[in-house]
Order: C-alpha cells, then sequence, then structure tokens
C-alpha cells in the first residue's frame, strides 16, 4: 500500500513564519524599550523637580527625604530606569501631580476626543488627497494639475493656528455656519455626561449607538471645522505623495503595453496603477494618521479641544512632567502601532512582500 507523499515545504513554511513573527516581536519590544528610555532620560534632564513639584517650596528636608524615598529616586539610574520599564508594562504610568489621578485613567479620558478628530480629518484627507493625487498625474501641466500643487504648497505653507483663527472667525463668527469651540453646545455637554452610555467616549459615536441625533448633529457642527482644517493638511500631504506615485507608475512598461492592448484608460489608472500605488500609499496615510494623533495641539488649544495635545501642553504649562511623560509614551505607542498596522496591509497588499 502506498504512503501518503509529505510535503516537505509545511515544516519549513512554520519556521519562516514563526520566526518572522518572533522578529516581530522583538523589534516591538526593542522599539518600546527605546521609547522608554528616551522619556526616562527626559524625566531626568530637565530642570524640574518631581520631589518639590509635589510637595511644594516649604517642603522640609524630612518630607523631601521620605516623599524620593517613596518614589525610588534613591536608587541607582539603572534600578530606577527598570522599575519605571515594569510599571509602564503594567500600565502604570505615574501619577499627575495636578490632580493626584492616575496618569492613564486621565489619558484614557482624553485620548478618544484626540482619537475621533483625527480619524475624521484623516478620512478627509484621503477622500480627498487621493483622487486629487491621481488627478494631477494624469494630467502632467495641466491646469488642474498646478491647482493640485497650489492647493498643496497652501496647505504646506499656512500655519495652522492662522487658518484655525481664520475658520473660527468667519464661519463660526460671521456665517454662524459651524459650532463655536469644543465638542459640544453647553445644554448638549451636560446631557451628555448623564443622558449618554460612554461606550467609547467618541462623541460621534456614543451619540449614534444611543440614537440621540440631535446631540450628534450638534457634535457635528462643531467637529466639521477643527476636522476639515487637519484634513486639509493631511490632503496636502496625501495629494502630493499620491501624484509623485503615481506618475512614477504612469511611466513604467506594463501601463503603456496596457494601453497598447487597448485597455480602458480608467481601468488602467486606477486598477492596475493604483494596485502598485497603494503599497507605498499604505505607508504615507499611517504616518499622516500617527502625525494628527501628536500634532494636533495648536489646534485642539485653538478650538477648545479637549484631547491628548491639550492635555499634554497643559500639563507642560504646570510642570506637571508624569502626565507629560505619559502622554508622549502614548503617542509613541500609537506611533508603533500604525507602523505595524501598515506593515501588515503591505503584506496583504503586496504578494510579494509575504
Amino acid at each position: 500500500m502506498a504512503s501518503t507523499p509529505i510535503d516537505p515545504t509545511g515544516p519549513s513554511r512554520l519556521f519562516s513564519l514563526t520566526r518572522r513573527t518572533a522578529g516581530v516581536l522583538v523589534s516591538l519590544a526593542f522599539t518600546f524599550l527605546g521609547l522608554l528610555f528616551v522619556t526616562f532620560i527626559i524625566a531626568r534632564v530637565v530642570p524640574i523637580d518631581p520631589v518639590l513639584a509635589i510637595l511644594g517650596d516649604r517642603a522640609t528636608d524630612a518630607q523631601i527625604a521620605a516623599e524620593r524615598l517613596r518614589l525610588g529616586l534613591d536608587e541607582p539610574l539603572w534600578k530606577q530606569f527598570g522599575i519605571y520599564v515594569w510599571q509602564a508594562v503594567q500600565g502604570d504610568l505615574g501619577t499627575s501631580i495636578r490632580t493626584k489621578q492616575p496618569v492613564i485613567s486621565e489619558i484614557a479620558q482624553y485620548f478618544p476626543a484626540t482619537l475621533e478628530l483625527a480619524t475624521l480629518a484623516t478620512i478627509f484627507g484621503v477622500l480627498l488627497g487621493v483622487p486629487a493625487g491621481v488627478l494631477a498625474a494624469t494630467k502632467p501641466g495641466s491646469w488642474a494639475d498646478q491647482l493640485v500643487r497650489l492647493v498643496g504648497l497652501m496647505g504646506y505653507s499656512m500655519p495652522v493656528f492662522w487658518l484655525g483663527l481664520m475658520g473660527l472667525l468667519l464661519f463660526y463668527g460671521v456665517l454662524g455656519w459651524v459650532g463655536g469651540p469644543g465638542r459640544l453646545d453647553a445644554a448638549f455637554d451636560m446631557m451628555f455626561e448623564f443622558e449618554v452610555t460612554q461606550h467609547t467616549g467618541m462623541i460621534l459615536l456614543d451619540t449614534a449607538l444611543a440614537g440621540r441625533w440631535d446631540m450628534f448633529a450638534n457634535a457635528i457642527s462643531h467637529i466639521i471645522l477643527p476636522a476639515g482644517i487637519l484634513g486639509y493638511l493631511s490632503m496636502a500631504y496625501i495629494s502630493r505623495m499620491t501624484r509623485s506615485f503615481m506618475m512614477n507608475e504612469l511611466g513604467q512598461e506594463y501601463i503603456t503595453t496596457a494601453r497598447v492592448k487597448g485597455m480602458p484608460e480608467r481601468r488602467v489608472i486606477w486598477v492596475h496603477a493604483m494596485k502598485n500605488v497603494m503599497v507605498p500609499l499604505i505607508t504615507v496615510v499611517a504616518l499622516s494618521y500617527a502625525f494628527l494623533l501628536e500634532g494636533a495641539v495648536l489646534t485642539e488649544t485653538i478650538f477648545g479641544w479637549p484631547g491628548l495635545g491639550s492635555y499634554i501642553t497643559d500639563a507642560l504649562l504646570v510642570g506637571d512632567m508624569p502626565s507629560v511623560l505619559g502622554g508622549t509614551v502614548v503617542v509613541g505607542v500609537a506611533y508603533i502601532g500604525l507602523n505595524m498596522l501598515s506593515d501588515v496591509l503591505y503584506r496583504l497588499v503586496d504578494p510579494r512582500a509575504r
């Protein structure tokens, strides 16, 4: 009786997959460790004594010594770093000097607002930036190309705080088309706290789940302007990169071959060329999204948006370093996570990278 042949590639594939997975995990671990090392060094070099920030200038020597002992500041630096890493791995980012609350709990309250704003802005940037970049690449030197490049240049050149102030003055102060600073009107803000179950902390999603469409519409009126401004900045970057990637692909031989065979131009662009453009474009969108998660400080300040950028800024102004460093760690983790996600999507889109 003939025996069933064994596929020799099975174990090797499993070994290769295991090795790649282990490599990714080790890389992530070292990246996270490097992030913690940088924030640890920053906490030690800034001219702010954490003990005096907690106790005040009138603390006695005995109180200062006891607090240093409690914080572990009397230990060697290598041991302090080890304690810091162990606490961070467990989700302990310290205690806020201002509020005496765990930093991780406060960040959990502020981060959803930034996540909501950055997500909507990124959606705007992708929906407008990708078609604009493709249009400019397919008609180089035309008025459409010049217009897309001009709009992108303006997005790079104009300061975001100026755009925010002008937007508030025009669309809120003069025309009254949008809501003012904050995430909701004062009346709706109170109702949101007591009448809506906050599953995610993102107002648009929570009010939609609760069926409070009046509150949802009010939240839209408040978020549309700051998200539109950040989306414009994202669109300027995405459209420029899409144009560059698409022009490079349209000059390849396989595109010429497809056109010679009589394939419709729309299919050539949006199926064949876009399939290869998507590979680097995924990284561009991921980096743009990560930038908006940590780079919306001025926008959040101008629009009174209670997000992570405002939280870090307010903490920095009063010397609350645990809050500043905790927010920095969260932003760094977001960067690491988005880079990992873009790498996964890269492999799904491009079979050659598997």
